[in-house]
């Protein structure tokens, strides 16, 4: 082989080993890297189809939920929701048997969606009544929920105690059609 001959050979062979070089830099990586992120898209896309098939087949018991909820909701009337929630907590005294002390609602206006109405009540009994007391509450099928409870002893011995209730209950807008 003669001196001239191998030089471009090896100049060929630098050529080449640049282009493949180059090639997998700018070519092979690019690609590979776009059909990984094309690929984890497609996943995405399908779980977000499976999700949507799924909630297309439970939509029935979906929606029967929403309406369940929506009737447990308090009444739209600001007085008469008033009312319900009055009527919740007396029934719940009679049938405990604990004294009702105080009650401090507030009316607060989160959104144009919904409306909350919150409720201090403060009650006093022994722990037995107080006890089922605070399980008629969550019990109750109104829309309410408890957001606090504060518990507190009114004689030295810690027989009769004090009962502190935070409790909101829900008043949905309603939306025109």
């Amino acid at each position: 082989m003669q001196i001239k001959n191998r030089q471009q050979w090896l100049i060929v062979g630098a050529v080449a080993a640049v282009a493949l070089f180059a090639g997998n830099k700018l070519l092979l990586t690019p690609l590979a890297s776009a059909w990984e992120a094309r690929a984890a898209h497609i996943t995405v896309l399908h779980r977000q189809i499976n999700r949507g098939k799924m909630l297309v087949l439970r939509e029935r018991g979906i929606r029967a939920h929403w309406a369940d909820m929506q009737n447990r909701s308090l009444t739209n009337n600001p007085s008469a929701a008033e009312q319900q929630v009055f009527r919740a907590i007396d029934s719940w005294a009679q049938d405990t048997g604990v004294v009702i002390n105080a009650i401090t609602p507030q009316w607060k206006h989160d959104t144009d969606d919904y409306t909350t109405y919150q409720c201090r009540v403060d009650a006093a009994g022994d722990i037995n009544r107080l006890s089922h007391f605070l399980y008629r509450v969550e019990r109750e099928p109104l829309a309410l929920k408890l957001e606090s409870v504060e518990l507190g002893a009114r004689d030295k011995e810690g027989q009769q105690l004090s009962l502190g209730l935070q409790i909101s209950g829900l008043m949905l807008t309603p939306q025109p059609r």
